[in-house]
């Protein structure tokens, strides 16, 4: 799957926090699951376009 968070992004809303390596993945696993929820839920309702409130 292709990368769905920007690195840079991450650590600059992070500020002066340090950040592992492997964080970048299981954060992108996240935003994956979080997607696909948000679409599954879009499809439950009939839709094809996904709304915040499939969030």
């Amino acid at each position: 799957m292709a990368d769905l968070i920007v690195k840079s992004a991450v650590k600059d809303a992070l500020d002066d926090t340090n950040v592992s390596a492997d964080f970048y993945e299981a954060l992108d696993d996240e935003v994956a699951e979080l997607l696909d929820d948000a679409a599954r839920r879009a499809e439950a309702n009939e839709r094809k376009t996904v709304q915040p409130r499939d969030l």
